[in-house]
């Protein structure tokens, strides 16, 4: 083939790209929030009578064995959380979703905090109300959620306050630093002693206020996986 003819084909093949290609267009939104899919949390804390809180939430991230957790200041689970405290961050799997939609609406304060009023309940009695049984835990005080396939025991190491105009809005909010001091996950989920297997693990997914779960394909994995 001549120089030529592979010039040309080159252009049709690049235009014949550019046809395939579809044409992206962005418009500026202002979404409420920018939940892009997270996993689903429910963080058992201590009240002041020796009770078991327990609350969902969806905004953390772990590096290590150090958690931190997103919460708003007007909920019982941050004024449960001071430096010093004790949690366990429980982990749902998606079969629970309906047990966490049922505590969503609760809430431990008394009275209801106004911003929260139009759409929360008090409610000491967290477990009974959404279906779910305490668990002893062994290392800290507040118990963990029995249903869950993955409890992290933790002790707060430190909480740093959120600024910004549209969080103060909602109350304003804290990041909720904890370190993981023991974890517990269902045996049939453990491969090799002491990993989680990633085909058999599936959270539940808090995707833009609807619950989802991981796809059942697996698409890679990291060079760093040890399983």
């Amino acid at each position: 083939m001549s120089q030529d003819s592979l010039e040309q084909a080159a252009r049709n093949s690049e235009q014949s790209s550019k046809q395939d290609t579809p044409n992206t267009r962005f418009r500026t939104i202002e979404p409420s929030i920018l939940y892009f899919g997270t996993p689903v949390a429910l963080i058992s804390s201590l009240n002041e009578d020796g009770t078991t809180d327990l609350a969902p939430m969806s905004s953390f991230w772990a590096l290590g064995w150090t958690i931190v957790l997103g919460l708003l200041t007007e909920t019982k689970t941050a004024d449960n959380l001071q430096v010093g405290a004790d949690c366990v961050v429980n982990i749902p799997s998606p079969d629970l979703w309906q047990h966490v939609e049922k505590l969503a609406p609760l809430t431990a304060k008394n009275p209801v905090p106004e911003l929260k009023a139009k759409q929360f309940r008090f409610e000491p009695k967290k477990f009974e109300a959404c279906g779910l049984t305490p668990l002893k835990s062994e290392v800290v005080k507040p118990d963990r959620v029995k249903e869950c396939p993955v409890h992290l025991e933790a002790r707060v190491a430190g909480v740093h306050h959120l600024s910004g105009g549209r969080l103060g809005r909602l109350g304003g909010g804290v990041a909720t630093e904890v370190e993981v001091l023991r974890v517990h996950v269902s045996d049939e989920l453990i491969v090799k002693e002491r990993h989680i297997d990633p085909e058999k693990w599936s959270p539940l997914i808090y995707n833009f206020r609807h619950y989802f779960r991981l796809a059942d394909r697996e698409l890679g994995k990291t060079f760093r996986s040890e399983t």
